[in-house]
């Protein structure tokens, strides 16, 4: 008798699965369920299909090959049945069967041996008045998205946005650059990407955002969507009232365990199935992956929820692997993403110094900023990091960072997403081995130094400010009796001396130690540059002079500048 398997979820962890056990277990009799017609699509893809980048959503579908993933495709060439518009309505564990429901209304019991559960998650809803008016959207699917773009190739002059994590943003992208549209995005947190951005790579962030026509507005609460004529007309915030044609809903995502929770499976509380790192379910004969199901996080050991396509492809393989007979184990995840948002790629891994705080790390984090290549090659960029790590054991515990060059910022953020899993200190880091040639990287690459900048710090060798904290010390820098010691030559120090010559100095790094009698000893000293080598190095030479604490503009006024602060045009 073959092993019977159904499959319920047809998008990314299914098919996964369902194709593994047919490779490992080719007599397996396996059946996948899905409520939609259009299956096992690459949903990340979504926002650059209404954007354009991407011409037609069946190639979301396609194989690298270019043949369409529906029924007939895996019956022919994965060998297994597919039934698409089918419902799974329940699970009887005890017969072991899954009740389902077609298009048509008929139902029928399908007998498993084994069951997998893929079933996703579903859009947050809010809870106001508005959101089932005409031209109010969720980007939960890929019918979704193609109602979206036809409604946006008919005409449409203004969106909005609501939610600032990865869809929303992907989405106002799409919306502002391909077409044109005038797109506001609410966010109801202080910053876009809680929970994974930096309250400074998310300034970075919104500035970008608004150098490209995207209006983000952050600590705003949507409170209403009005409409005429059954379409919406406005979206009515704590703040302000937003006249729009279309609304996009991306608050966030919540697993969709329904049919675990009423099968009696162990859910938590808050959501999402419960498994082992085998990926089975409080049913050894069932198996659960993807957006339904919670995981260990491996910084913190604590059970996460990680709605990722990238690791629900993983998963699938490994319950695939397991339903045939294997035992192979899922770790956890560690959180990794990265997002396009116009020119610049933001990555990130780990935890944010904000979550590491509040997960009870007693930690800290730095910024660094320097090129991708070495500094004489010709083709090259910056890369901005912050690196986040443990005080008292130098743990290394999350990276972010930005760069023009989406791949460079991807190379360093994988790097160390790959052994942040091992406890890996800043030591590990400073002297982790990175391939290098001058087109590819530097001889010390920017991992290195962002290692090396920490470990200073940690060992009180260098004195930090970090940008955001020198913005403030700005904005009050005459109540703080404050002095920046610009260590650039002059004709980069200009500007600033010349408009603020009673708080600006410019001493060469090359000239520090000779004209140590020119600094005063009772102001507040910060001591910057461009990406904050020469800076550090006078410190250094100003600490050994008995000078007590002059502080270090951590990433320079490179990265000052990413933020949008420019003392050079404040006024």
């Amino acid at each position: 008798m073959s092993l019977k398997v159904v499959v319920i979820g047809g998008v990314a962890l299914g098919p996964k699965a369902a194709c593994r056990i047919k490779r490992v277990a080719p007599d397996a009799d396996v059946t996948m369920v899905d409520a939609s017609k259009l299956i096992s699509y690459g949903g990340c893809g979504i926002p650059y299909y209404v954007s354009g980048d991407v011409s037609d959503h069946q190639q979301l579908q396609e194989t690298s090959f270019h043949m369409v993933r529906d029924e007939q495709f895996f019956q022919d060439c994965k060998d297994f049945k597919v039934m698409t518009e089918t419902r799974a309505l329940s699970i009887d564990r005890k017969a072991k069967t899954v009740l389902v429901q077609r298009k048509d209304g008929t139902q029928t019991a399908l007998p498993y041996d084994k069951l997998v559960l893929g079933t996703g998650s579903t859009p947050r809803k809010l809870p106001i008045p508005g959101r089932e008016l005409g031209n109010v959207f969720t980007v939960a699917t890929l019918d979704e998205a193609i109602r979206i773009k036809e409604q946006v190739a008919h005409g449409v002059g203004s969106a909005v946005v609501v939610g600032g994590g990865f869809i929303g943003l992907e989405m106002a992208e799409a919306f502002a650059d391909m077409w044109g549209i005038e797109t506001t995005v609410v966010e109801v947190a202080d910053q876009i990407m809680p929970g994974f951005m930096s309250k400074a790579m998310a300034t970075i962030a919104e500035k970008h955002l608004a150098e490209n026509g995207v209006t983000v507005l952050t600590s705003e609460m949507v409170q209403a969507i009005e409409g005429e004529d059954g379409k919406v007309a406005r979206v009515v915030t704590n703040k302000r009232t937003i006249e729009t044609e279309l609304v996009i809903l991306a608050v966030g995502v919540i697993p969709n365990d329904t049919l675990a929770r009423e099968a009696g499976l162990l859910c938590s509380e808050r959501g999402g199935i419960i498994v082992s790192k085998t990926m089975q379910t409080s049913d050894p004969d069932i198996y659960a992956g993807g957006d339904c199901v919670l995981v260990e996080n491996m910084v913190t050991g604590k059970l996460g929820y990680y709605p990722l396509g990238s690791l629900a492809n993983r998963q699938g393989r490994i319950i695939g692997t397991n339903v045939a007979g294997g035992r192979e184990t899922f770790d956890g995840a560690i959180g990794t993403y990265i997002i396009k948002l116009f020119e610049y790629g933001f990555a990130g891994t780990g935890l944010s110094l904000p979550v590491a705080l509040r997960e009870g790390f007693d930690a800290f984090s730095t910024h660094v900023m320097m090129s991708d290549h070495s500094h004489f090659y010709p083709k090259r960029d910056m890369v901005s990091l912050e690196i986040v790590a443990e005080r008292n054991t130098g743990r290394v515990l999350g990276l972010q960072g930005v760069c023009h060059n989406g791949d460079s910022i991807k190379d360093r953020i994988d790097a160390m997403a790959a052994i942040l899993k091992y406890r890996p200190t800043l030591r590990d880091v400073s002297n982790m081995e990175l391939a290098y040639a001058p087109p590819f990287g530097s001889a010390m690459d920017v991992l290195n130094s962002a290692a090396n900048a920490a470990e200073n710090i940690l060992m009180g060798r260098n004195l930090p400010i970090q940008p955001l904290e020198f913005a403030k010390l700005w904005e009050n820098r005459v109540n703080e009796n404050l002095l920046c010691i610009d260590t650039r030559e002059w004709g980069n120090a200009e500007p600033f001396v010349t408009k603020y010559p009673e708080f600006w100095k410019n001493i060469p790094q090359g000239q520090i130690k000779d004209r140590l009698d020119e600094i005063p000893r009772d102001k507040k000293i910060v001591l910057l540059c461009n990406t904050g080598g020469r800076s550090y190095e006078s410190q250094v030479i100003l600490r050994h002079a008995g000078f007590l604490e002059p502080v270090n503009l951590q990433g320079g006024m490179g990265f000052i500048k990413q933020l949008g602060f420019d003392p050079s045009e404040d006024e």
